[in-house]
């Protein structure tokens, strides 16, 4: 891209001041403090939101518990009908919305952000359906006895979400926490709130005032107010597992329910039989390298079948060497940019740390080129070590970067056993044309999201969620919306009296 193509492009995406959503009302932050968006593709300041504060906090819960009994009781019909609504409007905006994405968190507008937005559409549409759906039971005890169980919302839910699919995530918070009858105050991550805010700012054209409410800042500041306020009475964090851990503090604290969906450290096992292009092409998406490897299920440990470690490698690094990593917005780009320069710095350290031990094969990628066009933003070439332990730092750690591990192993047993030697268990993938093989393994993994022959993503209807340090909870699903935002109240009536 030419200096003339950027300057256009930056103007023509420049955002400027953003407001936060509270109570129906687009305001900055009582302090008047901003925080600078930075787009990673270029380093450029793209725009400004509000440095939220518990004051802050304070006026969007309070506002979330006003609009409550008034959106509790209204039909969930009616509910779902106007995520139907939403949805139709986001529709044509949906182009618009993903390259603000691309623009500040860097993923490839082509084959990341265009896809998430569409899931946004999809996220909404799908839970107006189930809207409904949120029933209770009756128990026959005898004729003169009405006894029966009822869902019920929670009340305000807080909710949390991270920079890497802001967008996906949050649709996984608004629509069903809404859709069942809850009140929300959702934070965003301040690395990337702006496409957020501009579905936000569709669905309050829909929404009673304060039934939504979004609030930018720190985590160490509105974050934690957040999570300690006692207005809140459902707290749903998507995140790393350090900071879930504390989000699970503060619930316990005022004895909170708190769902959880946290870190992970994927293993793939492909065996003797798989050795073939399309297998490299899947492990190559589970490995979730469109998004940078910035993902929560990203495979990253890649369990190769001795017989086959060399000539799959090599497919392999063939295959990611093709890959164009590039600016974001550019429809050529398989991948753009690592978020920032924090995160940035810190794949670069597990790079290093992974070249410094002994025995290792870096046979693709490495540490980030110091000169050329791709030292403007924080782009990372796609790393594979090969030779690796599975008890290395790079192999036990999440790196949430571009960087695979491939260790090589010979037994069924053995496999699995490494597998599962890890803290984390979200999601796992199988490579075999063994049935047998592949229904033991994936029944054997400790992760709670497994996928045989196949690495694309989650998908509405499903029940996702984590084993272990991965997480408390499961979304994606009418089911997972029911454990998650609703709560049961059982009845029991004398009709003799």
């Amino acid at each position: 891209m030419n200096p003339q193509q950027q300057t256009t492009t930056e103007a023509e995406y420049f955002v400027g001041d953003e407001q936060m959503l509270i109570a129906g009302e687009w305001t900055a932050a009582c302090d008047g403090e901003w925080i600078d968006v930075e787009s990673p593709r270029d380093r450029s300041i793209i725009g400004r939101v509000p440095r939220g504060r518990a004051e802050d906090v304070d006026k969007a819960v309070t506002a979330a518990r006003r609009a409550f009994p008034a959106w509790r009781d209204l039909r969930p019909r009616d509910r779902g009908d106007l995520f139907r609504k939403i949805a139709d409007a986001l529709e044509p905006e949906q182009e618009r919305i993903a390259r603000l994405l691309s623009l500040e968190n860097g993923n490839a507008l082509r084959t990341q952000s265009r896809g998430e937005m569409q899931f946004v559409v999809d996220a909404f549409r799908y839970f107006s359906g189930v809207a409904g759906e949120a029933k209770g039971e009756s128990i026959p005890l005898n004729a003169t006895i009405l006894d029966y169980s009822r869902r019920e919302p929670h009340g305000v839910v807080g909710a949390i979400v991270p920079w890497n699919a802001p967008l996906m995530l949050s649709a996984l918070k608004i629509a069903p926490a809404l859709v069942t009858g809850n009140t929300l105050v959702l934070k965003v991550a301040e690395d990337a709130p702006l496409a957020v805010l501009a579905v936000a700012r569709i669905c309050q054209q829909f929404l009673p005032e304060g039934v939504l409410n979004v609030v930018t800042g720190y985590g160490t500041e509105v974050g934690e107010a957040l999570t300690s306020h006692p207005g809140i009475a459902k707290l749903s964090f998507t995140g790393s597992t350090a900071v879930g851990r504390r989000v699970m503090e503060k619930g316990s604290e005022r004895i909170v329910p708190v769902s959880l969906e946290l870190g992970g450290k994927s293993p793939q096992i492909v065996f003797s039989d798989a050795d073939e292009d399309w297998v490299v092409e899947g492990t190559i998406a589970g490995m979730r390298f469109f998004r940078q490897g910035q993902s929560c299920t990203a495979g990253s440990r890649l369990f190769l079948h001795e017989s086959i470690y060399e000539s799959f490698l090599g497919k392999l690094v063939d295959r990611l060497a093709a890959l164009k990593v590039g600016d974001p917005l550019d429809e050529a780009s398989d991948m753009g940019t690592i978020v920032n320069r924090k995160q940035f710095e810190r794949v670069s350290d597990y790079v290093s740390d992974g070249i410094a031990q002994p025995g290792v094969e870096v046979a693709l990628g490495g540490i980030p080129p110091l000169e050329g066009p791709l030292t403007r933003g924080y782009y990372f070439q796609p790393t594979v070590f090969g030779g690796v332990s599975n008890d290395w730092r790079i192999a036990s750690e999440e790196i949430f970067g571009p960087v695979v591990c491939a260790i090589p192993w010979k037994d069924e047993d053995e496999v699995v056993r490494m597998a599962n030697d890890t803290s984390y268990g979200l999601a796992g993938f199988v490579w075999t044309h063994d049935l047998g093989a592949a229904l033991r393994t994936a029944h054997s993994l400790e992760a709670g999201w497994v996928q045989v022959n196949q690495g694309g993503g989650q998908v509405l209807g499903q029940s996702y969620g984590g084993f272990k340090q991965s997480g408390i909870g499961r979304e994606f699903s009418l089911e997972g919306m029911l454990d998650s935002y609703t709560q049961r109240k059982h009845v029991s009536v004398n009709l003799g009296r």
